[in-house]
């Protein structure tokens, strides 16, 4: 049996739905299950949040193919309680997910940093949470510049400020020269970095940290903005 998330669903003639599946140790999979009706039927469990474990048809092992066949599932837990600004954030990360992986994507420990993200954001709200989740998925993705070392091999420093230079990394950017950054997009405190990269970001560090998560996430979408921003802008 294998576990996982839903990440979203839909309909699929009179009694099926189509799963968009974060699966352990896989990565994403999307399915087709057959949720039944009356007593019988899976349609309280097919939802977002709720820990699931399942097998797929045995002709459908190879995850690359582009849609497998559930034949058994069931609860693997109660529902993770998400209430709120919580919630909203949950459902930015699902949206995320399936925005920028496509079917049949490897990301093997993605798993357990999306289970962690929700335990934590049920216990207590706060951005910090989406920012450590979006830097865990870029660097599946392998679209997560080195947070250990500038783009000269030089550690990053806690006191130096960078700017990011695609395809190659942060750049120090002298005194002198840091005047014409004018956007935190544009300057980054080192501090926030080696934070970020700890997992420990300062209530000072949440705005910077969310510009350049925002600013490498966006090329991933192809252009087309995530609805569950507005939900919660100022998130």
């Amino acid at each position: 049996m294998l576990r996982g998330y839903i990440l979203h669903h839909r309909p699929y003639r009179e009694s099926s739905v189509i799963v968009n599946l974060l699966v352990d140790g896989v990565g994403r999979v999307d399915a087709l299950v057959r949720v039944g009706s009356g007593k019988k039927s899976l349609k309280s469990i097919i939802q977002p949040f709720q820990p699931l474990i399942f097998q797929f048809n045995a002709k459908s092992d190879s995850f690359e193919s582009s849609l497998k066949f559930i034949t058994q599932i069931e609860p693997a837990a109660p529902s993770i309680p998400l209430k709120a600004e919580s919630l909203y954030s949950a459902m930015y990360l699902n949206e995320l997910l399936v925005r920028v992986m496509n079917a049949g994507q490897h990301a093997e420990g993605l798993f357990l940093h999306y289970h962690r993200s929700l335990m934590a954001l049920a216990h207590e709200f706060t951005s910090s949470h989406l920012r450590y989740f979006e830097m865990e998925l870029l660097l599946e993705l392998g679209a997560l510049p080195s947070l250990d070392y500038d783009t000269l091999g030089e550690a990053i420093d806690k006191g130096a400020s960078y700017r990011f230079i695609a395809d190659e990394g942060f750049a120090v950017v002298n005194q002198a020269a840091s005047a014409q950054f004018t956007t935190s997009r544009h300057l980054l405190a080192g501090q926030m970095l080696i934070e970020l990269k700890q997992k420990a970001l300062s209530p000072d560090s949440l705005n910077q940290a969310k510009g350049l998560m925002r600013y490498l996430i966006t090329p991933l979408l192809g252009g087309k903005p995530l609805l569950s921003r507005k939900l919660f802008a100022k998130y």
